[in-house]
């Protein structure tokens, strides 16, 4: 089951495997900026340590471990390179996304190869038209992170006639990569390293059993719920997902501050010629840092540890509860971007430089910030409104 061992590997040794990457992640980390992907030889390394095999069912090789040691990974890959902990919140989702369809589909991905790695684009930039046995979908998408390193895509899209008279379902389908072609068109200011190139599909038929509601998702009657009955696949599909694309900037943080701390301890103020340590408002941002870190930290894993707990008892949390934890995941993100905009401040004149790595993660939290899970000010407002008694809700991304 493990490249390493034939048992299932604990928390703790997973994230650990994680973590012994990050020297070579932060050596990497220009050179993907350059190239704007993640290098093979990093992808490689990922699947080695079984990264992509922490949300994936037992029943197909994967080791299904709390969905808390994703996270944990996710933010000790960012500590290294931000562009790569995005595409591991992204795509290390999907094995977990997957076992939410049809077995029949996951046996169409991991019947051959339980290494096969899945990209998206959750927006429902597509249609569909309903045909014998299935869908034929067209459209183009954006943002599909890390698509060139993998061989199926998730596709977000409408079915024609859905809905009338009302709001269409948004749903997924599930393509192979002979199915759609990549566009490269990610040339951006941050997350540079991610390949979030664009996607396209003309009159793809998709069969039935490739095709899922988000609706069947938010109401916890995912068809692959049959097969995969643990508690790992009853949690909130969008609890996942929108987590996924807020926790690399906590990791990106704690890498800078850890960085900032030891660059810290030899700068001199050119203007003063005095150490930068003894600046007190020095003193005070790396105080802020670590106590915003130390609090969203501790607030991921509480929230997590409630969502597993509705899970194990096989009850769905309340709509305002879940969008009370969406937000608090947008406000990890926009905490992230403003700490990081003071760190950046105190690392002086010298932080512009590129042999720093100040600039490109400062980069890199503000375009996740940008991520339409993240924002901030519109997903605090419907939190807001729940808080009144408002219930109503489209959001089957929740």
């Amino acid at each position: 089951m493990d490249a390493k061992t034939d048992t299932v590997p604990s928390p703790a040794e997973m994230v650990a495997r994680a973590r012994a990457m990050i020297p070579r992640l932060r050596e990497r980390a220009a050179e993907g900026e350059r190239q704007r992907r993640i290098a093979k030889e990093t992808i490689a390394e990922m699947q080695e340590a079984g990264l992509f095999r922490v949300l994936q069912p037992k029943r197909w090789d994967g080791f299904e471990l709390p969905v808390g040691t994703y996270f944990d990974i996710e933010m000790a890959l960012a500590e290294g390179d931000m562009s790569v902990a995005w595409v591991y919140g992204v795509v290390g989702t999907h094995p977990w996304g997957l076992s939410l369809f049809d077995n029949r589909a996951a046996d169409d991905v991991w019947g051959k190869d339980r290494s096969t790695l899945i990209s998206s684009s959750l927006m429902p930039s597509g249609a569909a038209i309903p045909v014998p046995g299935g869908h034929r979908v067209s459209g183009r998408w954006r943002y599909s992170s890390g698509c060139e390193h993998c061989d199926w895509a998730f596709l977000g899209a409408t079915i024609e006639g859905d809905g009338a008279g009302g709001y269409p379902d948004r749903c997924l389908f599930l393509l192979p990569r002979k199915d759609y072609e990549i566009v490269d068109t990610w040339h951006v200011s941050g997350l540079k390293g991610t390949g979030s190139h664009d996607i396209t599909a003309k009159d793809a038929f998709v069969p039935a059993h490739r095709m899922i509601r988000y609706s069947d998702n938010f109401k916890g009657v995912a068809p692959g719920l049959a097969v995969n009955t643990g508690p790992l696949y009853r949690l909130p599909w969008g609890q996942v997902f929108f987590r996924g694309v807020a926790t690399a900037s906590i990791g990106a943080l704690q890498g800078m501050h850890d960085i900032f701390l030891e660059y810290g301890k030899s700068r001199i103020n050119r203007m003063f010629g005095t150490k930068a340590f003894d600046d007190p408002m020095v003193q005070l941002t790396c105080a802020e840092v670590a106590v915003g870190l130390d609090e969203m930290k501790t607030i991921l894993h509480r929230n997590l540890r409630i969502l597993e707990g509705y899970a194990e008892r096989g009850v769905l949390p309340s709509y305002a509860e879940r969008i009370h934890f969406k937000f608090h995941s947008a406000t990890a993100a926009d905490r992230c971007a403003a700490l990081a905009t003071k760190l950046f401040r105190a690392a002086g004149a010298s932080g512009i430089y590129a042999e720093l790595p100040f600039g490109r993660i400062l980069a890199d939290i503000a375009a996740a910030r940008q991520h339409v899970s993240n924002q901030y000010e519109t997903i605090g407002r419907n939190s807001g409104a729940a808080m009144f008694g408002a219930t109503e809700t489209r959001d089957f991304s929740l």
